[in-house]
């Protein structure tokens, strides 16, 4: 099983209750995770994170194994469906939220879930059919049969334990 964390995972995770300075084995855990062939992101996770000023763009310029690329053909080739799929829905939502949606990294992480074994993506985004302000990961994810879950469930199902040290 491949767990491809969203960005909204690991930005959730930095401002609230796995702060770097408060929970450093949770950092750590999501390397290891990475090393044991569990735990992976996408490029344009990635770079999003690395916009930023703040110590999860550090973090992430020193993470480059865990963003994994999206230029390979049958991802290139998921990521047409994924966009052909939501532009298909264009007239019930709002004015922009496609465009909006096919320039974040969310398709691309739909698109290397599509193409990698067992591949579930980690999000914090809900279900909601009835969404009509922005595409929802699970909303698409559900349409293509791809599982999502968020971090608390992977953590439960990957058995994470963050002990302290006396």
């Amino acid at each position: 099983m491949t767990y491809l964390l969203d960005a909204n995972t690991l930005i959730e995770a930095k401002n609230r209750y796995y702060r770097m300075t408060v929970c450093p084995a949770y950092w750590s855990w999501v390397q290891r995770s990475h090393g044991a062939g569990v735990v992976a992101s996408i490029e344009p996770v990635g770079a999003e994170l690395r916009r930023g000023n703040d110590e999860l763009a550090e973090w992430a310029k020193n993470q480059d194994g865990l963003f994994l690329p999206v230029s390979d053909e049958a991802t290139q080739q998921a990521f047409a469906q994924v966009a052909a799929h939501v532009a298909s829905q264009v007239v019930v939502m709002k004015a922009g939220a496609l465009e909006e949606f096919l320039d974040g990294a969310d398709p691309w992480l739909i698109a290397k879930a599509m193409t990698t074994r067992d591949a579930v993506i980690v999000t914090h985004e809900q279900f909601n059919l009835q969404m009509r302000r922005k595409y929802s990961i699970p909303n698409v994810c559900q349409h293509f049969g791809v599982t999502w879950i968020d971090t608390f469930e992977l953590l439960s199902r990957t058995d994470a334990r963050f002990v302290l040290a006396d």
